[in-house]
């Protein structure tokens, strides 16, 4: 079969895009875009001139609620994934991976904003969806140098980045005649000038609007998904300067309908205050860039395979066709649909109680408000109405008979709306799993309550929680470490240094493999974080116990065990970098090593089970030395004391014998004491 016309393929592409337009104007734009209205609290379409427009936030206390526990799980370490290895001759090169990996979406990237827009759009929208790809960057430098020998200039334009601009040549002094009259020309320098050209590039990782991202609509994933298109808008200059020719990217620049999406324009509708302008500039016009990933039989041998093609304007004309290895896409969704790429949001869960909520909480204060100013019935033609339509406090209402005018009673209906709004927040509380307890603002609810109760109820609560967090892990954020893994061991063809726990290490991925499998490394589980110190300090305490029972080298517990158990506690308490306080692992086990020949090169050692009796003997000896040392510093003691009381004894019978003495003298003489 011969290979596919060009115009052939492009209709197949302008037809596979345009069903998954159709297929997401129908079933997924209008719900975003109500789900974003409720998400910013906007009114309902519903309201009533002079009569109550509040709009509770359901869905926006629900989603700002679920964020932070949902942020501390993924980010409350930098080890976002592990990487598992396929025997034990790849565990060094799969844990450098991982900490590579870890690297590329911290520093390369803001792997915190990421992941925050990531699980906020698929909360709200639901679905989230990241693009990573390989970044070439391009850097060109101008150099000059000036007395340059034959050799260095030479070594200079050796190297292949090296383009020569300009080259000028002198030479210094004169031709010598050396011996048997040869001649030793002067030697020549040179003054250069040269273009230094660095190819590099980066893993880069962004979020796709969702109403940027298309994909077929039988698709169960991404992983058997027919069709993947992300819709963006670039200027002509940027085409231009990716190097494509200008005349043709020029008829297709223009309006794009991507520019008037219904979706786009509802996102910044509180932002702009006029409608989408073009730029007079021919250069800045924007241009419609359709990126597809299509299977299809192109070069006609019977099977279809996986290819990028890349469309510009409205009318999808083909910039680029080549067949391609991976879809560098990864989505996510909070609640999944069985056989169904995109689930449900957790928005959708609540809308209807924000607007039930809301239209209660306004009939609420209409009667509040008609309380406070009630209409009054008067008897006509016995009231002064103007003076009954001037209120002001101390007013007085000229009547011609009593009774006149009488209030208009107005129902009180709080009594029947608080339980109804009750009643909703427990609905809210079944399918989210978010209460006031789990909040910690009731406390009526918790008081006299029980540590084990509250306990449960916070782990009950949680558990939808972590339940998305379990889905985000096994779907999206392992699609996205593999995308990365791919990258870095396919693009990066030069070693780089990073700096990785305080040390600066080299990595080099064309040694690794792209197909280790992943584990997600997420802090999910039922107890809190203060629950975990608790049992690691445990952990670690057992381990401190057999580490001095059964010294270092026993082979229940290594130092390096033990190193990362106490690492994890720092990491739990807040401190990200535990190499702040411990030494890595391989740090350890290198002085272990070293210690370890040290002692087999000091000769035979004495056997640990008789070494560990004659440590405990010479603690045991200096423990009652340090008894006796204290026995004999106390009966030091009570002597000293003792002797001081004998002496102020005997102090007090001298004084005692003396007065008796004066007063004996006294009455014998009959004198009068002085």
């Amino acid at each position: 079969m011969a290979k596919m016309d060009e115009i052939e393929f492009q209709g197949i592409v302008r037809n596979e895009i345009e069903q998954a337009l159709g297929h997401y104007d129908t079933e997924y734009s209008q719900d975003r875009i109500d789900a974003m209205d409720y998400y910013l609290g906007e009114p309902f379409g519903n309201e009533q001139p002079d009569r109550s427009q509040v709009v509770s936030t359901e869905v926006s206390d629900t989603i700002e609620h679920i964020m932070p526990s949902l942020m501390r799980i993924f980010t409350q370490s930098d080890d976002y994934v592990r990487f598992v290895p396929h025997g034990p001759e790849d565990v060094a090169i799969a844990e450098q991976a991982s900490d590579y990996c870890n690297w590329v979406i911290n520093n390369d990237n803001r792997g915190f904003e990421i992941m925050h827009n990531w699980f906020k759009d698929a909360l709200i929208l639901k679905s989230g969806v990241v693009k990573f790809y390989w970044d070439e960057i391009i850097e060109v430098e101008t150099e000059e140098y000036e007395g340059l020998n034959e050799d260095e200039l030479t070594m200079l334009i050796a190297d292949p980045e090296v383009e020569v601009v300009s080259r000028d040549e002198r030479t210094i002094g004169e031709d010598m005649e050396g011996p048997e009259g040869i001649i030793i020309p002067a030697p020549i320098i040179y003054d250069v000038k040269i273009k230094r050209t660095k190819n590099s590039g980066n893993v880069r990782i962004e979020n796709v609007p969702p109403e940027e991202f298309l994909i077929g609509n039988r698709a169960k994933s991404l992983d058997d998904a027919n069709f993947v298109a992300h819709r963006s808008t670039m200027t002509v200059s940027d085409l231009v300067s990716m190097g494509y020719e200008r005349d043709e990217v020029e008829q297709y620049a223009g309006y794009t309908d991507l520019d008037i999406s219904e979706e786009r324009t509802s996102r910044f509708e509180d932002l702009e205050t006029s409608a989408v302008s073009d730029s007079n500039d021919p250069t800045m016009r924007n241009v419609l860039v359709t990126e597809c990933y299509i299977r299809s039989d192109y070069d006609g041998d019977g099977v279809a395979e996986f290819r990028r093609v890349l469309t510009i304007g409205n009318g999808y004309h083909i910039l680029e066709n080549e067949e391609f290895d991976h879809i560098p896409f990864a989505m996510l969704s909070p609640i999944l649909m069985p056989h169904r790429a995109i689930g449900r949001s957790v928005a959708e869960l609540v809308m209807d109680v924000q607007l039930i909520k809301s239209t209660l909480m306004r009939q609420l204060l209409d009667n509040i408000y008609n309380t406070n100013n009630a209409r009054v019935v008067a008897v006509e033609g016995q009231v002064n109405l103007d003076d009954l339509l001037t209120n002001r406090p101390g007013g007085i209402v000229r009547t011609r008979t009593a009774g006149a005018v009488q209030p208009l009673q107005v129902p009180e209906v709080s009594s029947s709306v608080f339980p109804a709004l009750n009643y909703m927040d427990s609905i809210k509380e079944q399918r989210t799993g978010i209460s006031r307890q789990s909040m910690g603002l009731d406390a009526d609810a918790l008081q006299s309550t029980t540590a084990t109760a509250v306990a449960a109820m916070q782990a009950a609560s949680q558990g939808k929680i972590e339940m998305i967090a379990r889905v985000f892990a096994e779907t999206g954020v392992r699609a996205l470490f593999r995308g990365i893994l791919h990258l870095v061991t396919k693009y990066q063809n030069k070693e780089k240094i990073i700096r990785l726990r305080n040390q600066f290490v080299p990595m080099n991925p064309r040694e690794w493999e792209s197909s280790y499998d992943v584990q997600i490394n997420v802090g999910l589980g039922t107890a809190q974080r203060d629950q975990q110190i608790m049992f690691l300090s445990q952990i670690a305490q057992k381990q401190e116990q057999v580490l001095m029972q059964m010294g270092a080298n026993n082979p229940m517990v290594s130092m390096s065990q033990y190193r990362n158990t106490l690492a994890k506690i720092a990491e739990l308490s807040g401190f990200k970098d535990a190499s702040q306080f411990f030494a890595p692992s391989e740090q350890i086990e290198a002085a272990m090593a070293q210690q370890a020949q040290a002692a087999a090169q000091a000769g035979p050692q004495q056997d640990p089970a008789i070494a560990l009796e004659m440590q405990k003997m010479q603690a045991k000896m200096q423990m009652e030395q340090q008894k006796m040392q204290m026995e004999f510093d106390l009966k030091r003691e009570n002597m000293a004391a003792e002797l001081e009381l004998r002496r102020q004894e005997l102090e007090f019978e001298r004084q005692l014998r003396l007065e008796q003495i004066r007063s004996g003298l006294d009455a014998s003489t009959n004198l009068p004491r002085v």
